[in-house]
């Protein structure tokens, strides 16, 4: 179901939504040319409202993928921008991750920083005893499978990440492959991004899009593991059902297609994910028609399922 329809004033796109309460209330950012837009509301399953750019840097574009969290009341913004102040990766890549901050969930996110290297996008930071995490996704250029994939790092404190990136999920399937002959003739490059990551009664999960969100075969699936371990660098997430069987929890149905890079929120005791997708009758031409969506998902011992309907939660 569309969550932001009605606040959709513009009939801007909204990739990449990430879902955030803070003070009793609701926000979603999502992806921009011009920066990261926010929305908010009183109610999940209520009205939500357009605000505006709450991130944005002067001469940058490409604004992808963002996540909050909230640290001793300051609100952290991770996000990407195409960046020309350091080297690309092997691929020509520019794409680079930052951190911003802000005193309010809707900023404005200033006094940003660069936290990683070219290439890096689609962070999800989470904190537990073991402390604070990223993960993120990044490129590699050797390899049976190369392409997109995506790792966790410790962060030291908001701004600095540890440096010691443990691999967390690798392409494994042809239904990860973004572009065939991508740099040369017989070598396919794959993707696999959008994590989010969270636990439930002793599994702790990882969500992730796989695939370009311009093709039949875009999907979201899972890993995970069931373990008490805290430190998530030390955990082995295990895609499931296992790393050659193509099993979507969410992929193209019969409303709606380009199904991915989703993030997920707890309330009133059950699991929504807020995802962007595509109408299947949408026929607009040059713009992105990319809208946030939310659905319920049942998660119990190990196991992820999804609920969509093109009209009702």
């Amino acid at each position: 179901m569309k969550l932001l329809e009605k606040a959709n004033i513009e009939n801007r796109g909204q990739a990449d939504p990430f879902i955030f309460e803070a003070n009793g209330k609701f926000y979603i950012y999502t992806t921009g040319d011009d920066g990261i837009h926010a929305y908010y509301a009183d109610d999940l399953l209520g009205e939500w409202n357009y605000h505006g750019i709450v991130f944005t840097k002067k001469d940058h574009e490409c604004f992808w993928a963002p996540s909050v969290i909230e640290i001793d009341s300051k609100f952290y913004m991770y996000c990407s921008f195409e960046f020309y102040g350091d080297t690309p990766d092997q691929g020509g890549h520019h794409q680079t991750m930052f951190v911003s901050v802000s005193d309010n969930p809707l900023g404005p996110f200033t006094n940003e920083k660069q936290l990683l290297h070219p290439f890096s996008i689609d962070s999800h930071v989470v904190e537990n005893s073991s402390g604070l995490f990223i993960f993120y996704s990044t490129n590699r250029f050797e390899g049976e499978r190369i392409g997109t994939y995506i790792v966790v790092d410790r962060l030291l404190d908001p701004y600095t990440p540890e440096g010691k990136p443990h691999t967390v999920i690798v392409p494994t399937l042809d239904e990860d492959i973004f572009r065939y002959d991508r740099y040369k003739k017989g070598q396919h490059w794959h993707t696999i991004e959008g994590a989010f990551y969270f636990e439930e009664n002793g599994w702790q999960y990882v969500m992730y899009s796989g695939n370009c969100y311009e093709k039949p075969t875009y999907y979201i699936g899972y890993a995970r593991a069931k373990t008490d371990e805290t430190d998530l660098t030390k955990i082995n997430f295990e895609k499931y059902p296992d790393d050659h069987t193509y099993f979507p929890v969410f992929a193209k149905n019969d409303f709606e297609e380009g199904t991915g890079h989703h993030s997920i929120i707890k309330y009133k005791g059950e699991y929504y994910a807020v995802y962007h997708a595509r109408d299947l009758d949408d026929n607009r031409k040059n713009t992105d028609r990319r809208n946030a969506r939310i659905c319920k998902l049942n998660v119990k011992d190990g196991i992820i399922t999804a609920e969509r309907y093109s009209d009702r939660i």
